[in-house]
């Protein structure tokens, strides 16, 4: 298992567990980013948003909260 922040770009991977206070969970579950789902790496580049591709939405995420979403790479 590996931090969101970790996995590079144009991989494919699928959300393991996220972590941290109340309000974070709320809000990343909020967006669609549940445990179990899919999602892409678009971008992924050094002190830059996290830019990933889920349920037909485009999200930008902060490091920070990148190190709160823990992913398994797809085996495909």
């Amino acid at each position: 298992m590996k931090k969101l922040s970790e996995i590079k770009k144009d991989v494919c991977c699928m959300i393991a567990s996220i972590s941290g206070d109340e309000r974070f969970v709320s809000r990343i579950t909020s967006i669609g980013l549940t445990p179990g789902c899919q999602l892409t790496v678009i971008k992924n580049e050094k002190k830059l948003p996290l830019l990933v591709y889920s349920r037909d939405t485009m999200i930008a995420l902060n490091r920070n909260e990148c190190s709160g979403i823990y992913v398994e790479e797809d085996l495909k």
